[in-house]
């Protein structure tokens, strides 16, 4: 693994597992509520849920795609996939990775019941359809028919839906 590789890693990791769940956090005022059991236990299931998604969707692009997740607005921060992904998490749908990210930050919502909470994850999900679609761009130019077709079957976030 390279040094991009790792790079790559650890700022995914610090912004979307760490960082942005932090604001959300920091700016709905979370600390001056009380403890809930049954709001913890949906914020646990959600987070497992959510980011054991997004780990076999990168271990699967680093195996199968030979790639890295890293690639923000067409700006390479780490090597991209060279072999398209279609299977295992892929399967589900073009974004599995984001799809784990936003089912974690559901359980950080529902978690925190914050209309900024919530403001914070309006801006991301935004921000992160801007970046599909340029990803998509990319996509569609490195891979051509073969994803048009797969896009064609495959959903683009929610499995079945959209």
């Amino acid at each position: 693994m390279s040094g991009r590789d790792i790079v790559g890693y650890l700022v995914g990791l610090v912004l979307f597992i760490i960082c942005i769940p932090a604001l959300m956090w920091k700016l709905s005022g979370a600390g001056e509520t009380t403890f809930e059991i049954g709001k913890v236990v949906i914020l646990i299931l959600f987070a497992a849920v959510g980011i054991a998604l997004s780990i076999w969707s990168i271990i699967y692009m680093r195996v199968v795609g030979k790639g890295n997740p890293m690639d923000a607005f067409n700006n390479e921060i780490a090597p991209r996939t060279t072999e398209l992904m279609t299977d295992g998490p892929y399967k589900i749908c073009r974004n599995p990775m984001l799809l784990g990210v936003f089912i974690y930050y559901i359980g950080i919502l529902i978690y925190l019941r914050s209309w900024q909470a919530l403001v914070i994850f309006v801006i991301y999900f935004c921000i992160m359809m801007i970046q599909v679609k340029k990803e998509e761009q990319r996509l569609e130019t490195d891979f051509g028919e073969e994803y048009l077709a797969y896009k064609k079957k495959t959903k683009k976030l929610i499995p079945y839906i959209w």
